[in-house]
Formats: structure tokens, C-alpha cells, sequence
């Protein structure tokens, strides 16, 4: 994605089975849950920019003595600094200290059973350490404490916090992590308090009775109680300050979570390569949880997949497997070759087939793997063209034409090379787009000035002002006669609410261009009656739809993407620039599994979703900078 935007949270969450004595009996280290969690978040770093955090609970603590450690970084070396700071409590223990597990849980941090990490990549708030998690909520009693970190966001804040309010809670802040942890707790507190009044009435010490609750403690129903008016897309991890632990994930798995469990670890990523590599296992080992289902960690170790909030259509996030996750998954590496190869006929239609004259690349390196199936479907679709020749030469075979016919291929250049030491942390938008374009370098030569085409393939195009500021005067150094810019996702032309930082309408190049034509067309004053229906939807309690679709529905895929081209063709520039977006229906049918595709067709899976892209809408017209979600 050659626009920065940013994206989504990772989770990582380990529960070793076993005595830390046998990890280091068997893996030579009892820091084993430690390291494994470390190789977790390396994994996904791609998840996370703004900072990380770690926590570990021990299991079975002595009273006074700490069981809950936590780490957070918010510097731009996060992970560096979070574990070189745990590992500074063991580097300088003497080797039969290490060797003693059980000595290390009784007096050092971070050696606990049950741990959780966060890389956090936030889409709104502050970049401060308070905004990173995992978030702590403490109490002396210790079937009250929950640490909790999340990869989500809810679109009814509001609603949950004023929920809080008659509970008689006065939480410290807005956002939507405390106050999901808040609305948990306050469940948390009463489930605890119901099983205290149960035994106490039976007779049982206070002592006795902390021991019970962690044994008896209904996870699955504090859950349901407490997310019942969840709105959004979550995948969620907690851990109860006895041991207990879960996950949870939203009912239309729009935020992904992957778990796995053997005789010596249960573990969940947000990622399924991350733990197949952290842990050596194949694909087939690793399960997804389901929509509206918590995997349930019980202290004593037992496991469970439980329904919480049933499971709705599935319409699990379709950015995940066009850019966000890692392209080591063997289903998404297929399926962003398959979004490249959908895009090929297209591309010969443009370039009307004359690969003579063409050179294909790709930017940025996220796209690699789909520009492998651009130029996959580009020869087979010329295989189509050279058995068509052969067979048209019948019994008049010429060595000549068989040579010009297997010449017949395209040319594929590393044309864009990014300068990995170059980094740009400049917020002034023309301070940073001249940065930015020294952040590339060209492969000069390679172009045959005003004769040769350049199709270059993009993960997706959202705002446009990387291509028209940078990348596109950076390729007109090679002076090609013409530059195609080629976007392996559909147009993005609705804000996200569900995680990812797309929240304002009029930032989407898709969008300018619909009112572009609309006042070109004299149609300006539709943009007025959909303000309206906006204004008349967000009165309604359920039910809603999105009128923006109708102003879209005037125009062809093609009329908005040839006036994109030409809102990103830098002025003064005279090569003809081109772009061709994936369609809706090809993107559908390259990644059938994840069919959340709101972005791209404003159909949003709940009634919150609804909400933003009404109030998104009312915000552009009113000129109101902000998003349209707290």
C-alpha cells in the first residue's frame, strides 16, 4: 500500500501446561513461555507501529508475594526494549539459579504460566505508554484483577459508557479499551461476588471461598454477560488474576484470531504463521476460532471453544488478506496470486496487447505476491494467443513466425527500488511528500523514453496522494508514454470503523472522484438529499442503511477510476496516467472465506457500522474534521 495507513492490532497469548522445571528440563531454559511470546510479537510486527506490552500471571501465588508483571513500550524499538528489559532480572543469574525454576517463580518477574502480548497500532488517541496494552485492572482479591489486550475497535462507545454510568462506575476515560475492560470487570465483580454470597452462606471461610470461586468462577457467562451489546469488530484477550483466561472474538469474525494446543501449551496469534513458526507445527494443527465463540483457558489448564454470542454471517476482514497479514499464510499467498491474475485481462485490454512495448513492476513490496499473479494470468492469456497462431499456421510452419511467436512474453523489471535506511517522520503533508520521494529510487535505463508503458501493481490505492506527490513524478524521471497504476483491491470508497484508521470519507481519492463527477454532471445538489436521508437514518433505532451507495450507483466502476487518474496525475505532467482497480466481484471470488468487504461496497455486517458511514457522510458535508466514531 504505497498510502500510509494505519492498521491493525496483534495478539499473542501462551498458557504453559506444564511446570516451568520441565521446560527447562526439556527445552534447556525455563524461560521458555517468555521466549516463545517474544518470537510471537517478532512475527507480527508487521501488526504493530505506535508501541507493545506484555503481562504474566503465576499460577498459585503465595499472598504477598507479586504475580502480575507488566511491560509496555511505547518507543519506536518497543519489542527491543520491553525484553531487554525482562531478560535483564536473568542475565546475570549464576547457571544453577536459571536451572531452578522454581526459585525464578518465587522471586523474579515474568516467570508466570499464563502470558499476554500486544503489539498496538493505534487508530485513534494519543501514542502514549497509558494507550499501550495490555490494560490492568487491580484488586486485593484475586479472582477481581483482569489484565486485558485487544485488537478492536466498537463503534457504540458511547452507549457501553453511559451503561457503565448507571452501574454507578465513573470510569477514568472514553475509550473503547477501558471501557470494555471496565464493562468485563464490572461483570467479573459480580459474578465473584454471587459465588461469595453462595458459600458464605453455607458456611465456608473467606479463605475457603477464594479457593472456590477460582474453581467454580463461569467464564462463559460472565462473557455473555458482559458483551451482549458489543458493537464492532474484536477479537479480545483477558486473563483473571487467579489464571483463568480468554479469548474472544466477535460474532462475525470480522478481526482474525488462530489458536493451538498440545500437552505443553495452549496458544493464540492473531496470525496462524506466527505460531506455526514459533512453535514448528503444520498449517493443519492450527484452528481458527469461530465468530461469536471465546476459547476458554481454565486455571487448571482445561480448554474449551465456547458460543457466546452466536455466530452471525461470516464477514471476516478482506484487507487482512489483500495487505494487512503477512503473506506467509499458504491461503493468503494463493489468494493475493489469484487477485493479481483476475487483474490480468484488464491489463492486456489496456495496454491493447502489446507486451513489446510494456514493462511490468510492482510497488510496494506488499505487493509482490500479487504481481506474481498479474504476470501468471498475462501468460496465460498469451498461451491462449500462441496456440491460436500455431494452429492458424496449419501445414505452413515458418521458423521465423515460431520464433516471433515464443518472443511473446511479458517484461518484467524491478523498476521502483525502496531505500530501507530512509524513513520519514515528518507530519507536514509537503514536507513529507517531498521526503517520501527519496524514500525510492528508479532503475534507470530500462524504459525506452516515450515508448515503453508502465504497469505498475499496487496492494490497493486509498487516498492518492502518495502516487500524485511521490511515486508517479519519481516514474516520469524515466519518461515511459504512459504509467498504469494497477490496484489489487477494489475502490475503497467507505470508512472503516471496525479497526483500521479509514474513518473520514472525504480522504478517499474514490470518494473525491464521485463528487467530482457529480458537480461536473450538475448533479450537485444529490449530495444535499443524501445529507438528509443520512440525518433521517441515524434516528432510527435498527434497520439502517447507507444512502451514500446511491450516489455511486450513478457512475460505472470505470468513470470514477478514469477520474482518479485524473486527480492523481501531478499538474504539468504530460504522460497519460491510467488506473485500474480490482472489481468487488473478482476480489469475492479470490478470497471466498473473507467476504467483509464494507470498504469496497459499503454493506457494513452491524448497526454500528451503519451508524459511521451515515454520520462519516453528515461530517464531509458539514465540514466537520473528525471521525465518525469515538
Amino acid at each position: 500500500m504505497s498510502d500510509i495507513i494505519k492498521h491493525e492490532c496483534g495478539l499473542a497469548f501462551i498458557r504453559l501446561k506444564q511446570p516451568l522445571q520441565y521446560y527447562h528440563d526439556k527445552y534447556g531454559t525455563a524461560l521458555y513461555g517468555i521466549q516463545k511470546m517474544q518470537l510471537l510479537l517478532q512475527k507480527q510486527r508487521n501488526r504493530g507501529q505506535d508501541g507493545a506490552g506484555i503481562a504474566t500471571i503465576k499460577l498459585n501465588p503465595e499472598p504477598g508475594s507479586r504475580y502480575i508483571s507488566r511491560k509496555r513500550s511505547h518507543s519506536s524499538t518497543y519489542l527491543e526494549d520491553i525484553f531487554g528489559e525482562v531478560y535483564q532480572h536473568f542475565n546475570d543469574l549464576p547457571e544453577a539459579m536459571l536451572a531452578n525454576a522454581d526459585w525464578l517463580k518465587d522471586n523474579l518477574p515474568y516467570t508466570g504460566e499464563v502470558l499476554l502480548g500486544h503489539l498496538r497500532y493505534g487508530t485513534h488517541g494519543s501514542n502514549s505508554i497509558e494507550s499501550v496494552h495490555p490494560f490492568l485492572r487491580l484488586n486485593n482479591w484475586i479472582t477481581r484483577n483482569l489484565v486485558l489486550a485487544g485488537n478492536f475497535n466498537l463503534t457504540n462507545v458511547n452507549e457501553l459508557f453511559e451503561e457503565l454510568l448507571t452501574f454507578g462506575q465513573h470510569p477514568k476515560e472514553r475509550s473503547d479499551t477501558v471501557t470494555v475492560m471496565e464493562k468485563i470487570g464490572h461483570f467479573l465483580d459480580d459474578e465473584v461476588q454471587k459465588l461469595f454470597n453462595w458459600y458464605k452462606a453455607d458456611g465456608y471461610s473467606n479463605d475457603q471461598i477464594t479457593a472456590m470461586i477460582a474453581d467454580k468462577l463461569d467464564v462463559k457467562r460472565l462473557l455473555q454477560r458482559a458483551s451482549r451489546r458489543f458493537d464492532g469488530g474484536y477479537v479480545m484477550a483477558g486473563i483473571i488474576g487467579h489464571g483463568d483466561a480468554f479469548i474472544l472474538r466477535d460474532p462475525f469474525a470480522i478481526r482474525p484470531a488462530y489458536w493451538y494446543e498440545d500437552e505443553e501449551v495452549v496458544v493464540m496469534a492473531s496470525e496462524r504463521p506466527a505460531i506455526q513458526t514459533t512453535f514448528g507445527i503444520h498449517v493443519d494443527q492450527v484452528n481458527e476460532l469461530k465468530g461469536g465463540h471465546a476459547l476458554i483457558i481454565k486455571k487448571d489448564g482445561t480448554t474449551s471453544e465456547e458460543d457466546i454470542l452466536h455466530s452471525k454471517k461470516r464477514k471476516a476482514c478482506s484487507f487482512e488478506r489483500i495487505y494487512f497479514s503477512r503473506g506467509s499464510d499458504k491461503d493468503i499467498y494463493l489468494e493475493r496470486k489469484e487477485l493479481g491474475r483476475c487483474l490480468a485481462p484488464r491489463i492486456l485490454e489496456e495496454i491493447e496487447y502489446d507486451l513489446e512495448h510494456t514493462i511490468f513492476s510492482f510497488i510496494p513490496n506488499t505487493a509482490e505476491t500479487a504481481f506474481y499473479g498479474v504476470i501468471e494470468g498475462v501468460s496465460d492469456e498469451l498461451d491462449k494467443i500462441k496456440k491460436k497462431r500455431i494452429l492458424d499456421m496449419k501445414n505452413k510452419m515458418d521458423a521465423t513466425e515460431l520464433d516471433s511467436i515464443f518472443r511473446l512474453k511479458p517484461r518484467v523489471e524491478k523498476v521502483v527500488v525502496k531505500d530501507a535506511k530512509m524513513r520519514t517522520f515528518i507530519a507536514d503533508d509537503n514536507l513529507r511528500g517531498n521526503m517520501v520521494s527519496h524514500v525510492y529510487d528508479v532503475t534507470y535505463g530500462l524504459v525506452r523514453n516515450n515508448e515503453d508503458t508502465l504497469v505498475m501493481l499496487d496492494d490497493s490505492i486509498v487516498r492518492g496522494t502518495t502516487l500524485k506527490d511521490s511515486i508517479i513524478q519519481i516514474l516520469s524521471t524515466l519518461k515511459p508514454k504512459k504509467i498504469i497504476f494497477v490496484s489489487s483491491a477494489p475502490q475503497i470508497r467507505y470508512p472503516d470503523c471496525y479497526g483500521i484508521d479509514m474513518s473520514k470519507m472525504n480522504n478517499f481519492v474514490a470518494f473525491k472522484a464521485m463528487v467530482a463527477l457529480l458537480k461536473e454532471r450538475g448533479k450537485e445538489a444529490l449530495l444535499e438529499e443524501v445529507y438528509e436521508k443520512c440525518k433521517a437514518e441515524l434516528d432510527k433505532e435498527m434497520n439502517l442503511t447507507n444512502p451514500v451507495k446511491e450516489l455511486y450507483q450513478l457512475f460505472t466502476d470505470e468513470e470514477i477510476s478514469d477520474k482518479i487518474s485524473e486527480i492523481v496525475t501531478p499538474d504539468g505532467l504530460d504522460i497519460e496516467v491510467k488506473i485500474i482497480y480490482q472489481t468487488v466481484a473478482d476480489l469475492n471470488v479470490s478470497c471466498p472465506d473473507h467476504l467483509g468487504d464494507w470498504y469496497f461496497s459499503g454493506d457494513y455486517p452491524t448497526e454500528g457500522g451503519m451508524r459511521v458511514v451515515n454520520k462519516a457522510f453528515i461530517n464531509f458535508i458539514e465540514k466537520v474534521d473528525a471521525r465518525a466514531y469515538t
